[in-house]
């Protein structure tokens, strides 16, 4: 398997390779050079469809028998026997629980299998690296879980000041170990993401810090998602009966990877992206022209994005794989801050795309009703998913997998909000309102970030 950027000007790569580079050097995204096909049956064993969906992405670049390991070892510490339960929610609706890993969030699934498949690169080349990333909340806490204490590792993570849950910023400001780093950027989170694409932008400074990426830009990450849309599709009658997903999307990397599966032959009819306030996705799939507008704070704050990354994945497959197309419209994008695509595309897109939008209200009364209703807590995030595959499902005869991204305890005002029940963190995380914290506050300026990153590694 090779791989090439979406801009179209980037050296063609194996997957080793783009794991440890992330972004292109032309500024672009990696995707395999063609889709590789999955077989045609699976038993919805999350280990066995992991190494079966995985292998041909990976190969040759690790040996098999240490993948297995790898994989084995990665998921070995999740709280739940199945990895991601799926839940009857009825009337053809399912919750896939995505959070029992060891931050409580989706971002788990894939980082902590990105983080060991680092660890067994960088160890056999020798090679140290320094990670940079941003996070809207539950990439970070995830990354520097699967990163912390490595030897050939520093790791600084951006997040935006104060627009994060408490609980999202202490699983990432509360880790004491030497190679992690936590900043909190005076800004939104697409400041923290613009920073980021900044450092690699300078190839000076990338290459001195032997700059490396482990959020959804990084395509390890979008390859390890893709396996649990497999797996529900198993668990519901087959990898070649129709299923449709909804997922509550803000860096479009998650529900790209829903995408990945259908290019790989599962039966996917639908895929819906479910937004907040910040709908510069639904707007999209709407009307066919993306445009950026302020960032609202909302009670989904992994959702506060207008900027959406993976996007150009799409963006790339949309446009017949022509790289120098993706670069020039997403030029236009920075600069104009508007974009559009043809008609006939969007007519197209609708087919097998769609998007709803939910205002905080309707993200309380829905976690409110559904805790009434089933027992079932949803954090805003998951509820969001849940509203836009009801309002979007066009085919009850066809299952509708929501995505439930986070535990209900990683957003515990909003849900006490809805539902007066204050939902607890699992024993291992109990104390965490009690651990010291640290972080070093920076503004939204990337010479100075760089400075202070420079400092540290030296």
């Amino acid at each position: 398997m090779r791989y090439v950027s979406t801009r179209g000007a980037a050296q063609v790569l194996e997957f080793n390779d783009v794991l440890l580079e992330g972004l292109a050097s032309d500024g672009g995204l990696y995707v395999p050079e063609v889709w590789p096909k999955f077989s045609g049956s699976g038993t919805g064993d999350y280990l066995e469809t992991a190494i079966e969906v995985m292998t041909p992405f990976i190969s040759p670049s690790i040996p098999q028998n240490i993948f297995e390991e790898i994989v084995a070892d990665t998921y070995s510490t999740f709280r739940h026997e199945e990895i991601v339960p799926l839940v009857d929610m009825g009337q053809g609706m399912y919750l896939l629980e995505l959070f029992h890993g060891p931050t409580l969030a989706f971002k788990d699934v894939a980082l902590q299998l990105v983080g060991k498949l680092f660890e067994y690169e960088l160890g056999r080349r020798d090679k140290k690296v320094t990670i940079v990333g941003a996070t809207s909340g539950d990439t970070g806490s995830a990354a520097i879980e699967a990163c912390r204490d490595q030897e050939n590792v520093e790791m600084f993570i951006l997040h935006p000041a104060g627009r994060v849950s408490e609980i999202q910023r202490r699983q990432m400001t509360t880790v004491e170990s030497a190679n992690i780093h936590n900043i909190a950027i005076e800004g939104t989170f697409d400041d923290c993401q613009d920073l980021v694409k900044g450092m690699f932008a300078d190839i000076d400074f990338r290459q001195k810090m032997q700059l490396s990426a482990i959020n959804s830009i990084n395509w390890a990450r979008v390859m390890a998602q893709i396996v649990y849309f497999v797996v529900a599709a198993e668990r519901l009658g087959g990898r070649r009966s129709p299923v449709s997903f909804s997922v509550p999307t803000g860096n479009f990397g998650n529900v790209f990877s829903g995408y990945a599966a259908r290019r790989g032959g599962l039966n996917v009819d639908q895929l819906v992206v479910g937004s907040n306030t910040n709908d510069i996705l639904t707007r999209f799939f709407e009307s066919g022209t993306m445009r950026i507008d302020e960032v609202v704070p909302t009670t989904s704050p992994s959702m506060d994005i207008q900027v959406s990354s993976n996007f150009e994945r799409l963006l790339f497959e949309l446009l017949d794989r022509e790289g120098a197309k993706v670069d020039e419209m997403l030029k236009r994008f920075r600069k104009e801050k508007e974009i559009s695509i043809s008609p006939n595309l969007h007519q197209e897109l609708g087919k097998e795309w769609s998007g709803a939008r939910f205002v905080d209200d309707q993200v309380k009364r829905c976690i409110s009703e559904e805790a009434e209703n089933s027992g079932i807590l949803l954090d805003p995030h998951s509820a969001i998913g849940v509203l836009a595959g009801r309002e979007c499902h066009r085919n009850k005869n066809i299952p509708m997998v929501a995505l439930a991204t986070a535990h209900p305890a990683k957003f515990p005002d909003a849900v006490e909000d809805a539902t007066g029940v204050h939902p607890k963190l699992p024993s291992h995380l109990k104390d965490l309102m009690k651990r010291p914290e640290w972080f070093n506050k920076q503004p939204n300026d990337l010479e100075t970030v760089q400075n202070y990153i420079k400092e540290i590694v030296a």
